[in-house]
Order: structure tokens, then C-alpha cells, then sequence
């Protein structure tokens, strides 16, 4: 199958899920723009940073002109950026409602503006809240609990109004992503169970009953690469949930101890967080055909090989693997 577009912008393709996206997208032959602040590292993307079909962009999308500019001839459009978690968000409400709300706006407009065919959305599976329900689908109601996924679900809304003859929106809601990636974070829960394992043969499991919803960065790639090169009459307006392993969190724990070398402990305590949630991922199965094929299993592993051949030094201390203590560095406003 051909690719239907071309020219891309990628939004925040300097984060954890776009630093594996973008060398993926250059050897599928897309020509690719990332617009990112590069908080995390202006070397994110250093093993493709020759590459002919790349042009990297430093600058904040809440600037208009800028954004003008950026998308600018491209057909398509991947938006991943944005304050990406509810403690980040909380550090500075209305500097993530700028972000992932404000901006979005302006983004959706100058896209339209430019000629785009077609907007990816990265949403979120926090969109949902708390559910009663033993699986998750996309047509239960909305219930976000905080500013963070009350605006992913905003964001939802405005960009299938948009939609038109020519301007065809997807909405992807990814679940926790884990697994390495050249900008690696290691504040989500397979991530910091791993470092915890192999580091300090120790991991504390909080509570431990509540089911996670996972998804490797891998299948996460795969996916936007996928929807990418479906014809618009399946994808328009759209939405999906991408979230494959639903394990409860001291049964990740048991998969991280039998995949990192030692005699890992592993200590269990009360938590006041006991959010819990079966997400299906049927429906992008049953109409895309979209298949994962990584397993949490394979993202400890992804792990285990980047700590040992040392692409993760300072695991504890570098801000650069945590949004939070970033955000806190940086204080961007």
C-alpha cells in the first residue's frame, strides 16, 4: 500500500512517542516537519537529524505565525504535543490549557487553512474517567476527572466539527505507553517499575488490584503509521482506542521481576489511587485491522538491553526522563 500523503507535520515529534515515530515515518518515505520545544533534549532526534526528507522546527505552537509557517504545504497532520499529564498540567493550569487547548485551536484553523487532508489526534484513554464497566469501548460517555483530560475531550469535540469534504480528523486515545525510545520517559508505570527493578532490585507496587491499560511504543508507532495509510472514508471522524494489555499493576510488577536479571523484592502498599479500567481495543481491530504485536514482556526487555548498553544514564536524577520535574525546571510560560 502506497502512502496517501506526503508531507507531514508532526506536532511534539521531539516527545517519547514521536522520537520512535519520526525515524519510522522518514524510512516509510514521508517527508516530515516536527515542531517541538525540545525540552527534553535538542539531541532527541540526532540519528536522523541528516536526513534529507526531515526539517526540525524549535518553537512554540502557541505561536500563530509560527504554526502558519510550519504547516505550511503539508497534507497531513500528526498532533502529539501537549503538557502530557495530569501532575504536569496541575504545576500551571493555564499554561497547559494554552497548550493543549488554546493552541489546539489555532492549529486546526491554520491546518485548514493550508490545505490539510488529514488531522491525527493523540487523545487520551484518561478521557474516560472511572468506569463501572468491564470494557471500555469508544462509544461510553465522557467522564474526565481533571483539567488534563477534560481538555484532551474538548479537543475531541472541536476537531470532528471541523470536519469536511476535504478535511478528514482521526481521534487516537492511547493508553499508557511503555517501553524505550530514544526520549525516554520513565514516569509511567512499566517505565518506572523496570528502573526500579534493575536498578535498585526493589519495587514498590501501590495498591496492586487496579487493572493499567498498556500499550509497547512499538504498536503505539504502528498505529499512526497505520491509520495514516487508510483511505479517508474509514478514518473520517473517527475515533479509537489504542490500549492492548489490561494487567493489574502487581501483576506489571511480576512481569517486570521475571524479565530483569536478580532477586528483585517486591513490596506492596496502600494507595488512595485505585482508578481501574478494562480498555477495549476491538474496534480499531474490527475495522482497520489494526493488530498489535509487542508485549509488556518486550518492553521490559526494550529496557533491560538501553540500561545495559548504557543509553540511560542517570536514570533517577536527569529531569529528562520525568515531565514533572522538568516542567518545574524549565517554568515555561
Amino acid at each position: 500500500m502506497s502512502n496517501l500523503f506526503n508531507d507531514v507535520l508532526v506536532t511534539g515529534g521531539a516527545g517519547y512517542v514521536g522520537s520512535a515515530l519520526i525515524p519510522q515515518m522518514l524510512e516509510q518515505g514521508y517527508k516530515v516537519r516536527v515542531l517541538d520545544l525540545y525540552l527534553y533534549g535538542d539531541d532527541v532526534l540526532d540519528a536522523v537529524k541528516d536526513h534529507p526528507n526531515l526539517t526540525q522546527i524549535k518553537g512554540d505552537m502557541r505561536d500563530r505565525d509560527l504554526l502558519d509557517k510550519s504547516v505550511a504545504g503539508c497534507d497531513s497532520v500528526i498532533h502529539l504535543a501537549c503538557i502530557s499529564n495530569d501532575p504536569s498540567f496541575e504545576l500551571d493550569p493555564a499554561l497547559g490549557k494554552s497548550i493543549n487547548y488554546d493552541a489546539f485551536l489555532n492549529l486546526v484553523d491554520a491546518s485548514k487553512k493550508a490545505g490539510v487532508k488529514r488531522f491525527t489526534y493523540a487523545s487520551s484513554s484518561s478521557v474516560y474517567g472511572i468506569k463501572d464497566e468491564p470494557n471500555v469501548t469508544e462509544d461510553l460517555p465522557l467522564e474526565p476527572l481533571t483539567d488534563y483530560s477534560k481538555y484532551k475531550a474538548m479537543c475531541e469535540d472541536v476537531l470532528i466539527n471541523e470536519a469536511n469534504d476535504t478535511f478528514v480528523p482521526i481521534v487516537i486515545r492511547p493508553s499508557t505507553v511503555c517501553g524505550y525510545a530514544p526520549r525516554l520517559r520513565l514516569d509511567v508505570v512499566v517505565n518506572i517499575l523496570t528502573n526500579h527493578a534493575y536498578h535498585n532490585k526493589k519495587i514498590k507496587v501501590f495498591g496492586g488490584e487496579q487493572l493499567r491499560p498498556n500499550i509497547h511504543i512499538t504498536d503505539m508507532v504502528n498505529v499512526y503509521l497505520h491509520v495514516m495509510r487508510c483511505e479517508d472514508a474509514a478514518v473520517n471522524c473517527k475515533i479509537y482506542n489504542a490500549g492492548y494489555m489490561n494487567h493489574k499493576v502487581k501483576d506489571l510488577a511480576e512481569i517486570v521481576r521475571s524479565n530483569v536479571q536478580g532477586d528483585i523484592d517486591v513490596e506492596v502498599v496502600p494507595t488512595d489511587d485505585n482508578r481501574s479500567y478494562h480498555v477495549s481495543s476491538e474496534k480499531i481491530r474490527k475495522e482497520l485491522g489494526f493488530e498489535p504485536a509487542f508485549s509488556i514482556e518486550d518492553a521490559v526487555r526494550s529496557l533491560v538491553q538501553a540500561f545495559d548498553a548504557g543509553l540511560v544514564p542517570n536514570s533517577f536524577t536527569d529531569s529528562k526522563y520525568f515531565n514533572i520535574k522538568r516542567m518545574q525546571e524549565v517554568n515555561l510560560k
